[in-house]
């Protein structure tokens, strides 16, 4: 009896909390006309997904509250632009929507529900509902094409992949990435010196591994050569097209020992031993997406296995970054990359 006292009075309390809701209306109107699902119905109408909620369903659907959306936004450390930038946003949402009306009367301990997602949510009456982890805190708000139940966290689906641009864009290409960023400034010089920058502004796809302005500093001092004399290099092109692989390759499509061949026609390896290492470079920021293919920041320049240096060191050989020989050149540079997410292995 104390048990079903206590769910009383917390429903009532989370009642008025939340103003009432008019049964004439539809799904979405619900939540719009109501000041506690501002998110919910942004993420909605940046998926597409208001004109089908309000369709005649019926649905049930499992509305997370701004203070829900909150929380997740706090636990995932972004914000709420980054959210409804989410390529997997409206699977996200769909997660929350069984076709159907549902009341709460419906429901079984256990009971598993598929989604419109295509993936089940779990029933948990063990104490008051939980709809997986979420507690439903209001139930059985009708409308006139199904019904909502109000939940206190967000809903998501096991397999959603966050995806963090740091906000810049896919309307930015590959090039225009590199010349929108100062530690890039080297890079692009060099791909302006060899007539690749209309290439890499391609349609593509095209995935480069980007070195920094420290990964080039580190390369000239090992050499003992400046700027000038990198850019006059004859085989300049071949350097960076090693940095270049056909396709959209994003982090989580690598695998350890992967070879993968580059524009100039030898392969790069995969290392996941360790963090990443593309040869003897690690990769200190992934999956910077762009219009034309994927950005990875590496912190040690890629050098072909068959590059000379012309008129350089006597026609000396550049050590290789495959090479274990590279070492004693500290070709690896200072890790870290102002503006941009470090890499997390998946």
């Amino acid at each position: 009896m104390k048990k079903l006292t206590s769910i009383v009075l917390i429903m009532i309390l989370a009642l008025s909390a939340i103003p009432a809701f008019a049964a004439d209306q539809d799904i979405v109107e619900i939540a719009v006309d109501n000041g506690s699902f501002t998110i919910l119905v942004a993420a909605l109408q940046e998926a597409d997904l208001v004109g089908a909620l309000q369709g005649e369903g019926p649905f049930t659907v499992f509305a997370p509250t701004d203070d829900a959306f909150a929380a997740l936004l706090e636990a995932l450390d972004i914000s709420a632009e980054q959210l409804l930038a989410q390529p997997g946003l409206a699977d996200v949402l769909l997660y929350h929507v069984v076709s159907g009306k549902v009341m709460s009367t419906d429901l079984s301990d256990g009971m598993m529900a598929p989604t419109l997602n295509g993936e089940s949510i779990t029933v948990d009456l063990s104490m008051g509902v939980k709809i997986n982890d979420s507690s439903v805190a209001i139930a059985d708000i009708e409308a006139t094409n199904g019904v909502i139940h109000v939940i206190d966290q967000v809903l998501v689906p096991s397999n959603f992949e966050l995806v963090i641009e740091d906000m810049m864009m896919e309307e930015n290409d590959i090039v225009d990435i590199a010349l929108g960023n100062e530690d890039f400034s080297m890079l692009v010089a060099l791909l302006q010196q060899a007539d690749l920058v209309g290439a890499l502004q391609g349609e593509g796809p095209f995935t480069v591994f980007a070195p920094t302005n420290d990964a080039f500093a580190d390369l000239l001092a090992a050499l003992d050569i400046s700027a000038a004399d990198l850019l006059a290099q004859p085989a300049l092109a071949d350097v960076l097209l090693y940095h270049v692989v056909s396709g959209k390759v994003m982090s989580g499509d690598l695998s350890d020992g992967l070879m993968a061949p580059t524009l100039n026609g030898e392969s790069i390896a995969f290392d996941l031993s360790d963090g990443v290492k593309v040869n003897m470079s690690n990769v200190i920021s992934a999956d910077i997406v762009a219009s034309n293919g994927v950005v990875h920041v590496v912190d040690s320049v890629l050098v072909p296995g068959n590059f000379v240096l012309a008129d350089m060191m006597d026609d000396e050989e550049i050590p290789k970054t495959n090479d274990i020989g590279l070492l004693p050149y500290a070709l690896l540079s200072v890790i870290g990359l102002a503006g941009y997410k470090s890499f997390k292995r998946k």
